[in-house]
């Protein structure tokens, strides 16, 4: 039976339709890395509890998204297939909203932080380019409208007030997320240097994080690590 391969060639990720033993046999040069149906939910799992756990938005990972749905769409395919007293059904459709739940739950928490963040997200974003956006572009536009939609919102409202009432600087409209507020995280890989600051005592503290090791500190101290897969929240 036929699974789907993922191959990432040149930064773009590809689907296609291969068989599972040709993904255990054949070799692949430095170019091109392959990536099993597997692998990208692991990955989609992880970002899933680091977007959960982290307090600002992080880099989107829409392309293993859109692998996974393509995934479940060959799995219901298949599954259509099978007659229905196979006790394997079962089975499989269990794992199928397990895979749905992970995804809806991605994507929502990070809609929830986009809403709530919009501003500061936008003009960070702006700073960025289009291979370094932590938004999708269908979440950046839905962010620009969002932020729009508000504005025009307030300025409705705002135009019955009296008129010291009736502006909104930028700090009065932006909430920005609490980068130094307190993570779980666990180590998948040695670290040799963290820099934990202690905003009440005025003073920085460096540290060292095993591999395997499991900790509680500032999001602030650790937010590159997560981004580049060094740590994982829990």
């Amino acid at each position: 039976m036929s699974n789907i391969g993922i191959e990432k060639v040149n930064g773009h990720i590809i689907i296609m339709e291969v068989d599972i033993l040709d993904l255990i046999e054949e070799d692949y040069d430095g170019t091109q890395e392959e990536l099993t149906a597997q692998k990208v939910l692991q990955t989609v799992e992880q970002a899933w509890l680091n977007e959960k756990f982290s307090p600002e938005i992080l880099p989107h990972i829409s392309d293993h998204v859109d692998c996974l749905l393509e995934q479940i769409k060959e799995m219901e395919g298949n599954l259509a297939k099978l007659p229905k007293s196979d006790p394997k059904v079962d089975l499989h459709k269990l794992e199928l909203e397990r895979i749905r739940f992970v995804i809806t739950s991605y994507l929502r928490t990070r809609l929830k932080k986009i809403e709530c963040f919009c501003i500061s997200i936008l003009e960070e974003e702006e700073n960025r380019n289009s291979e370094s956006a932590y938004l999708s572009p269908e979440e950046l536009k839905f962010a620009q409208e969002f932020a729009q939609n508000a504005d025009n919102h307030f300025d409705t409202v705002l135009r019955h007030m009296p008129q010291l009432y009736n502006k909104l600087d930028r700090n009065t409209k932006v909430i920005e997320p609490n980068i130094n507020s307190f993570v779980f995280l666990k180590c998948n890989t040695h670290i040799d240097s963290v820099v934990i600051k202690n905003t009440l005592e005025s003073r920085e503290e460096e540290i060292v994080l095993e591999n395997g090791s499991q900790h509680l500190m500032p999001y602030s101290s650790v937010s590159e690590f997560v981004k580049k897969g060094s740590v994982q929240l829990i």
